[in-house]
């Protein structure tokens, strides 16, 4: 069998915002923005030249979603974005306003630094050296 997690779910305010921070700031492809409903749509964003999982952006519809937003790994690096070259895009990054809140700093694993996305939800920038994450 064979199997891979296509999307991660990130709940948003505003598609519109949202979709502008990711590919504007990080770089993103948006791969699809598709109407669903009055108030619904399905966006997808992905790292440009990436193989791998990509984002839904999901906007929140209640008053527990509003709560998540930002929130949704308890405070904890959320996500991880692996690059083939840290220098280059945590430079490109900065100068397109993307805060970083620790790093850069060499770890077993690669050099990493962590930022935040619009919302607050944290992120690890990694160039990885070849060598296993350790879990978090």
């Amino acid at each position: 069998m064979k199997q891979h997690i296509a999307l991660v779910a990130i709940v948003v305010d505003d598609y519109d915002r949202a979709i502008a921070w990711y590919t504007e700031r990080l770089g993103f492809d948006l791969l699809e923005d598709t109407l669903q409903s009055a108030d619904k749509r399905w966006v997808v964003v992905a790292p440009r030249g990436g193989t791998g999982t990509g984002l839904l952006l999901a906007k929140a519809a209640n008053e527990r979603q509003k709560q998540a937003i930002g929130s949704q790994s308890g405070g904890r690096v959320f996500l991880f974005l692996h690059t083939d070259d840290f220098h280059r895009d945590h430079a490109a990054f900065k100068e397109r306003g993307v805060t970083f809140v620790e790093g850069p700093r060499q770890e077993a694993y690669g050099t990493v630094a962590v930022f935040t996305d619009l919302y607050g939800n944290r992120w690890d920038l990694i160039e990885p050296n070849g060598r296993q994450l350790p879990a978090r």
